[in-house]
């Protein structure tokens, strides 16, 4: 690494404590999951959050892009909702001068840096496949055109866990997109009584805006610079390949688990630990790191089996077994 890359990544811990700070005014607890989202905006990726309504999902990614100086549109997934809904579409416009008609792109929500794509399995696959788009090649093609999105740009889907009536499931191919799937859960007795007490309070946080996106995007491409050890490469790779069923494969793999990790997941892994440690002020991540993202990059990429359903056994479960061997 340059030594201008040091600096930078000595910036990034104070950055991160600032940020912290500020969400800190809004947002009551949940660090484990605000610490998984800055990682995944880091690590260029997007992230799908599972969780009960009212666990301020839609606040902590406003702050966030708030924070960050990044423009925000939330989108209310509905089964009604068509691809021309997110991306635009063409009106036809008069010039009054000339009496000439043309077609004129209005963009749809998804032009802007942070996506809240709210119960995004309400939408039905046609619509779902216009988002899977934008993720994955940050632009929209409309009408035979390609318009490029602003970057950085980041795709933050929620779940509802409860309600599977009327929903259209996400396909592998889709899912396997998503850099993490982040399972957030109620607050604590305690933070809950902070909870009620400010938000039923006059109290109005005044948030303080830390970095721009040009910055950002500077830091997203440090943290591809960090170097790693070969040896910890290797072990994220061997967990990888630890879920795929196979006649080598572990006992509660073949046993559970019907389609393994796919390669992202390496790749996922290394980005998210790398992230990891820049935001703890190392300058090299170690297998902690990888641990520490593990279930968030895997979670969502291990397909369990019929005799995992029958017996209650959930991806998480085969995935803290795997992270002992």
């Amino acid at each position: 690494m340059k030594r201008s890359d040091v600096q930078e990544l000595k910036e990034i811990n104070v950055y991160y404590e600032k940020i912290c700070r500020e969400i800190a005014k809004v947002i009551i607890g949940q660090q484990s999951v605000i610490n998984q989202v800055l990682i995944c905006l880091l690590s260029n990726g997007h992230s799908l959050i599972i969780g009960v309504p009212g666990l301020a999902k839609t606040m902590l990614v406003n702050t966030i892009a708030s924070i960050l100086n990044l423009s925000f549109k939330r989108i209310q997934f509905t089964p009604d909702l068509m691809p021309s809904d997110i991306t635009g579409t063409e009106v036809i416009e008069e010039d009054l001068s000339t009496g000439k008609r043309r077609f004129r792109f209005v963009r749809g929500p998804l032009f802007a840096q942070v996506i809240l794509a709210d119960e995004i399995n309400r939408a039905p696959p046609k619509t779902q496949s216009a988002l899977l788009q934008a993720m994955q090649e940050y632009k929209i093609t409309y009408g035979g055109e390609t318009h490029q999105l602003d970057l950085p740009f980041f795709v933050l889907a929620t779940q509802n866990p409860i309600e599977q009536e009327g929903t259209y499931p996400l396909p592998e191919a889709q899912l396997d997109r998503f850099m993490f799937t982040i399972n957030i859960d109620y607050p604590s007795s305690a933070e809950e009584v902070e909870i009620v007490k400010t938000t039923t309070s006059a109290y109005v946080a005044s948030l303080q805006k830390i970095i721009d996106a040009e910055q950002f995007l500077s830091l997203q491409q440090l943290i591809r610079r960090i170097p790693i050890a070969d040896d910890v490469i290797t072990k994220t790779i061997n967990l990888v390949s630890l879920t795929r069923p196979s006649q080598s494969a572990p006992e509660i793999t073949r046993k559970y688990v019907a389609w393994g990790a796919g390669p992202r997941a390496s790749q996922y892994l290394i980005l998210g630990a790398k992230a990891k440690a820049a935001l703890d002020g190392r300058y090299s991540p170690n297998f902690d790191d990888v641990r520490y993202v593990a279930h968030s990059v895997l979670r969502h990429r291990i397909i369990t089996n019929f005799t995992a359903e029958a017996e209650g056994i959930k991806s998480d479960d085969i995935i803290d077994e795997l992270l002992k061997l």
